[in-house]
């Protein structure tokens, strides 16, 4: 699913935020979009850090069948996850519908697990 509009001033509907915005309302470190690894592979975190080698992805069609919960895209993310725990990332998962809460806490309680950038 698409993440829902918020309404603005005068009823203009306004895009939701993206994560790298609600991080840094957060006071959590900026993530990179659409960071590339493990080239020549092609895949693509939908957010890094990757200085602490920390990605977040954000699965949709979790309930409507898409990509993510099909078979050939399921297998694909398996390598894809696997791949990335063998080179050392951890790798977050979350829906759109979550990104605002559960998504960002994980964030969150990560780097104050494993660095001092979280905060406490």
């Amino acid at each position: 699913g698409r993440p829902r509009r918020r309404r603005g001033e005068r009823g203009v509907y306004m895009a939701p935020l993206t994560v790298a915005q609600l991080c840094v309302l957060a006071g959590l470190p900026e993530p990179v979009a659409e960071h590339r690894f493990a080239a020549p592979r092609r895949w693509r975190f939908d957010w890094a850090w990757p200085e602490d080698m920390l990605a977040l992805e954000v699965d949709g069609g979790v309930w409507t069948r898409g990509r993510h919960t099909r078979g050939a895209g399921f297998l694909r993310d398996i390598e894809k996850l696997n791949a990335a725990a063998i080179a050392g990332w951890s790798v977050l998962r979350t829906t759109p519908d979550h990104v605002q809460t559960q998504g960002l806490a994980d964030v969150e309680r990560w780097f104050v697990a494993h660095s001092d950038h979280g905060t406490a």
